[in-house]
């Protein structure tokens, strides 16, 4: 079932990447729908490779994207070493300019 549903949000967030393509990157404005579409490509993004790399805990984790491209991880992980592999997985994203973790071990 886990992973039917990180399979369905890896589709999901592969067919809307170009939708967000078209989002300006020079958009400051929060009032504007483009800089909400231009940070969630970026969540999402991070939770698809999150998905991708199938270790359970790491589906417990939350990401989170200002309009900056500062990304904040927050929740649970099993060991320390998935804690830094979403670290890597979040600094190695296009668009993310830096990485604000709090995830903690179980």
């Amino acid at each position: 079932m886990k992973n039917t549903v990180a399979t369905t949000c890896f589709v999901i967030s592969t067919l809307l990447s170009p939708v967000a393509g078209y989002t300006a990157d020079s958009d400051t404005d929060r009032s504007h729908p483009g800089v909400f579409v231009k940070d969630s490509v970026i969540t999402t993004k991070i939770k698809a490779k999150l998905a991708k790399e199938k270790m359970s805990s790491l589906v417990h984790i939350r990401v989170d994207t200002d309009k900056d491209g500062v990304v904040w991880l927050s929740g649970r992980a099993k060991t320390q070493v998935q804690i830094d592999k979403a670290v890597s997985i979040a600094h190695d994203t296009e668009g993310v300019t830096e990485v604000k973790n709090h995830i903690k071990t179980q």
